[in-house]
């Protein structure tokens, strides 16, 4: 079975890949701005399958299977994406310095071959430790928090920021990897332990 990432995210490939999968990488080009909730865990779910959907339309009657997955930040009772500008990146960083967050992914699969769908969220709890003005400066400086939700990502230069986390890592990563396994062998009997 051909497996396909609907997301170009070096991070979901890599992780993907850390578990014996080669995926196809098929960007999803969709307009997330069509899903209007302030539920995250709505959020993440109803993107991601709508990623998963849209490159499936493409593949449908193959014998592949689409993963999509979409990532947010939420605190304060708000939806933090990706940063639109530096700034805004700067005034993320400040609203998580020295506070607990809760990071949120939605996975969704389909099966091209009878468009079954499946879909999955799992949450975790980020603590930031107390940021100074120079350390948002360099963290923004550095390029990093431009392409990730809430302006940071956990694996690199970011872990320098995070004292704590209560929770699947790898979720905060982009993919919650041990959900999506039990996902795929629950709902379409494929076990990546044995593939």
């Amino acid at each position: 079975m051909l497996y396909i990432l609907a997301s170009q995210s070096p991070r979901r490939i890599e992780l993907l890949r850390n578990i014996g999968l080669s995926p196809k990488v098929v960007p999803a080009n969709i307009d997330e701005s069509q899903v209007k909730t302030d539920d995250p865990k709505e959020l993440v779910t109803r993107l991601s399958m709508l990623k998963a959907l849209h490159v499936a339309k493409s593949w449908a009657g193959r014998d592949c299977l689409v993963i999509g997955a979409d990532t947010c930040v939420y605190i304060d009772g708000k939806i933090l994406g990706k940063p639109e500008s530096k700034d805004g990146a700067a005034e993320m960083l400040r609203t998580l310095s020295g506070r607990e967050h809760t990071v949120f992914t939605g996975c969704a699969a389909v099966r091209c071959t009878t468009m079954e769908t499946a879909a999955i969220s799992q949450s975790t709890t980020v603590r930031f430790r107390k940021l100074s003005e120079d350390d948002i400066a360099a963290y923004v400086a550095s390029g990093e928090p431009m392409d990730k939700a809430g302006a940071y990502g956990i694996q690199q230069l970011g872990s320098l920021l995070i004292e704590g986390v209560s929770g699947d890592y790898f979720n905060v990563v982009g993919l919650p990897v041990c959900a999506l396994g039990q996902m795929l062998k629950r709902e379409f009997d494929i076990d990546l332990l044995k593939k």
